[in-house]
């Protein structure tokens, strides 16, 4: 669902993204993970269609994102870790607006737009101004709107920043619901415990290169770690040793 061949992005002399190659299957829950600066939200960018690459090829959901970015853009769907809404709608009409600007006939859009506000619980404040939701409710409305059209793939950027648990477990509950339907996320976060417990495989990105990729067991033994070891020591084994940039210049050969 997700593939890219030399994926590369350069500002001047800078190169934020350097020759990444991702191949990620339909139905799985993905993790992107790498320090701040990395190049997570330069790749997802690239993935979207909102930036156009220095060179290189990406494909998601069977489209060539460079070739055809608007049927790139109806398949798949964005949530950035600050989502913009629009503060003098209502939870009800910015859902409305996005099923217009997806070409969701009105009927279909009304259920599913009711469907997901129960689903959030924000059934309640469905009819008032988004300006005063607080960033819980407003990362819920943007995650539902981003779910409405029914993305064959979901872009998400630190979902769970900045929640209180229980939204934190109905956004990961919702996920892997998704997934279980045939959907695709692709999720950079921080937060390694939920990246170890709920996604199915992982990508470590450092200084704009891949470092690594597989199932947290493939990891593992690409760093020579225990079994008992966490995601958390094998990704500092890899992204702050001279070992592990070792692995990512040998990766890139």
């Amino acid at each position: 669902m997700i593939k890219t061949h030399a994926l590369t992005k350069r500002y001047g002399r800078k190169e934020a993204v350097r020759g990444v190659n991702l191949d990620v299957r339909r139905g799985t829950l993905y993790g992107f993970l790498g320090p701040n600066g990395a190049g997570k939200t330069t790749t997802i960018k690239l993935l979207c269609g909102l930036l156009r690459p220095t060179s290189g090829e990406i494909t998601v959901a069977g489209v060539d994102v460079v070739r055809d970015p608007l049927e790139a853009k109806r398949r798949i769907a964005y949530v950035p870790d600050e989502p913009a809404l629009f503060e003098k709608l209502t939870a009800r009409e910015f859902l409305g607006f996005v099923a217009d600007v997806y070409g969701v006939e009105q009927a279909e859009a009304r259920d599913r737009s009711r469907e997901l506000l129960e689903m959030f619980g924000l059934s309640g404040e469905a009819d008032e101004l988004l300006g005063g939701f607080s960033h819980g409710m407003k990362q819920k409305v943007a995650l539902a709107a981003a779910l409405l059209h029914e993305p064959e793939v979901l872009f998400l950027d630190e979902p769970t920043v900045g929640l209180d648990p229980a939204s934190a477990r109905l956004i990961k509950d919702v996920l892997r619901r998704f997934v279980a339907r045939g959907g695709t996320v692709f999720m950079a976060t921080h937060i390694l415990e939920m990246a170890e417990a709920l996604c199915d495989e992982v990508g470590i990105i450092e200084r704009g290169r891949m470092i690594a990729s597989g199932t947290v067991t493939e990891l593992r033994s690409l760093a020579r770690s225990s079994r008992d070891d966490t995601l958390e020591d094998v990704f500092l084994r890899l992204t702050g040793s001279s070992e592990g940039r070792q692995i990512a210049d040998y990766l890139e050969e």
